[in-house]
């Protein structure tokens, strides 16, 4: 039996919804990571020229409105901010991953408080946005919060039981 921050009970099915959420934390990380590289790489033109495009598709007012608002801020600051924030949120998301893979419970913590902060936001979404994939975000989430809430509490549970 494995001591400290590490698992509760060392079988690997025990742990098979962790070992899920860490692959999709990781995939997460991982695409948050090519999307900074990318708009590093590429800067901010490739983003201003797919917004104008927007606005001529649908014939907008380029003068007024969100599209025209976003072009007028997208720029080479705004760009590397974003690529900061995106790259903290990779590390945060593949180290989460990790440390749910080797069923670290501080990893637990980091991803049931981390998607449970998602669950306002996914309401909103859902009175607003009211479809197949709002209430898919919602639901995914909300399993992520009950398994991860369910392991701290087995280790708790366990941690007890040692005491």
């Amino acid at each position: 039996m494995q001591t400290g921050d590490a698992a509760c009970d060392p079988s690997p099915n025990q742990h098979l919804g962790l070992h899920l959420i860490a692959v999709f934390e990781g995939l997460k990380g991982l695409l948050a990571l090519a999307a900074a590289v990318s708009l590093a790489l590429l800067g901010p033109q490739p983003l201003r020229h797919a917004v104008s495009d927007l606005i001529s598709r649908f014939r907008l007012n380029p003068d007024h409105g969100v599209l025209p608002g976003l072009l007028s801020a997208i720029n080479p600051g705004a760009v590397h901010l974003a690529v900061v924030v995106l790259l903290i949120y990779a590390l945060m998301r593949l180290l989460e991953a990790w440390g749910l893979w080797r069923t670290r419970a501080w990893a637990s913590w980091l991803g049931c408080l981390g998607s449970a902060a998602y669950l306002p936001l996914d309401l909103y979404a859902l009175y607003h946005h009211h479809g197949w994939h709002t209430w898919a975000v919602l639901i995914a989430n909300l399993v992520i919060v009950a398994v991860l809430g369910r392991d701290i509490l087995k280790r708790r549970a366990v941690k007890r039981l040692r005491i």
